[in-house]
């Protein structure tokens, strides 16, 4: 651990971009960690804040401006992709798209504070036709406060850092085999429960051919939308009779359905 503040403090400014670029392209490399102790340098050493917020905002920036373009292009397909490798990938999508719905715009500046909405936040802007202008102002204030905050924290508690620092250096390796195992268990609980949602969703799932051989056949079933309102508006195609339906009527609507025919949902 002593040796990221003196990573920090021997390549600087070149570190934090990289670092930051990563994250934000969607790595595992937090550097919220790496923020914090260059904070602690700016009170210690003679790091720039501007410095380290400018390297920071740009970045991300970067980072977002490219997710930001493959959203436009590729629309709700992106999410798709980047929630399929999330560990809760069933609830990824819906999850994140509702948070936008509901702050806009805006929720760009919180975006980053929130995990798992920081990396899809901006493929979503891209994917419903947010203004570049509008994108940029939003993502760029976002990206300051992240950072504002991270460098903060580590200004303000710049002597509690540095004594952290030091007692994970005398706990040696254990302290580290102790966050990893602790890690290791946690995707594994995840990963079960992927697993097994996977499988009861199987169970239960019907195939578009299987849906229009039921349509042939008379049988008319019942087709429920329960897309989100953004998924609608960029791929406004329906199946043929659905019933547009928000995903939270749906406990208390389903009772008005009958019950002598399939029901059938879909979503993003």
């Amino acid at each position: 651990m002593q040796q990221l503040t003196e990573y920090v403090a021997r390549y600087g400014m070149t570190l934090i971009f990289a670092n930051v670029l990563l994250e934000q392209l969607g790595l595992p490399i937090p550097a919220m960690p790496v923020l914090i102790v260059s904070g602690a340098l700016i009170v210690e050493r003679d790091l720039s804040t501007v410095g380290v917020l400018a390297v920071a905002l740009v970045a991300s920036v970067i980072a977002d401006v490219l997710w930001f373009a493959l959203g436009r292009r590729h629309g709700f397909r992106i999410l798709k992709t980047l929630c399929r490798i999330s560990l809760s990938p069933d609830s990824c999508v819906r999850q994140t798209t509702t948070t936008f719905e509901k702050w806009g715009m805006p929720s760009l500046l919180v975006a980053k504070f929130i995990p798992g909405f920081s990396t899809v936040a901006p493929p979503l802007a891209g994917a419903i036709g947010a203004r570049m202008s509008s994108f940029l102002i939003f993502d760029g204030g976002g990206a300051l406060l992240w950072a504002g905050a991270g460098v903060a924290i580590g200004a303000v508690f710049h002597k509690a850092i540095d004594r952290g620092l030091q007692l994970l250096t005398s706990i040696g390796s254990r302290s580290l085999t102790l966050l990893g195992a602790a890690l290791v268990i946690f995707i594994a609980v995840k990963y079960w429960q992927r697993r097994r949602f996977y499988r009861a969703l199987r169970l239960a799932r019907i195939t578009p051919e299987d849906l229009h051989r039921l349509m042939d056949e008379g049988r008319d079933p019942v087709v429920l939308d329960v897309r989100t309102s953004s998924a609608r508006r960029v791929d406004p195609r329906r199946i043929p009779g659905a019933r547009v339906m928000e995903y939270s009527d749906i406990e208390a609507k389903m009772r008005d359905l009958p019950h002598d025919r399939e029901i059938i949902l879909y979503c993003t």
